[in-house]
């Protein structure tokens, strides 16, 4: 999952220019914390973008691949003609638009940490609702993340729909793939 935010600063609130203050690197906030930057973000913007890969696209081709799509896919859908489009970390080689890298960008950049926010709090809020429609592998607790209580699910319940086949687990080392979900 991958978000792009376009900040409109001169349109925005005193109090949520204050809230946007606490903008960071979203893996450095609380998920409490996230959800109430969320909606000060949302007023803040001028357009959001969100983007989600399938597993199958993800088994195909890769992680790195897959982010990298999304992300073009989110600064396709933000594209202004004046407006310099800010990618954390990446440059997009399939990307026509003008954009620029910035290395460890939601620590130095309002829009790069507000899209990381948007994306982060999407992706809790799915895998919450994924908790309910796999129940078992508690997908609400660790969010996808690999725990040692998603391990041992997985050693216990196998996959779901969910689960990339070409993950390298041990958990998944014990399955038989070709028969699992």
């Amino acid at each position: 999952m991958a978000a792009g935010v376009l900040l409109d600063l001169d349109g925005i609130s005193r109090s949520d220019r204050l809230a946007l203050a606490r903008l960071d690197d979203s893996k450095k906030r609380s998920a409490a914390e996230r959800e109430r930057l969320y909606p000060a973000v949302l007023r803040a913007a001028a357009a959001t973008a969100v983007s989600v890969r399938s597993v199958e696209e993800i088994d195909r081709g890769g992680v790195h691949k897959a982010n990298l799509a999304a992300l073009t896919d989110c600064l396709q859908a933000l594209a202004r003609p004046d407006v310099t489009l800010l990618v954390d970390g990446f440059s997009l080689p399939a990307c026509e638009l003008a954009h620029e890298a910035v290395v460890k960008g939601d620590s130095r950049s309002a829009a790069i940490a507000a899209a990381s926010v948007v994306a982060k709090v999407t992706r809790d809020r799915f895998m919450q609702h994924a908790d309910h429609l796999f129940p078992g592998w508690g997908f609400s607790s660790h969010a996808g993340y690999s725990s040692s209580a998603h391990r041992d699910a997985i050693a216990s319940i196998g996959i779901s729909p969910l689960h990339r086949r070409s993950f390298a687990s041990v958990a998944y080392s014990q399955l038989d793939l070709d028969s699992a979900a």
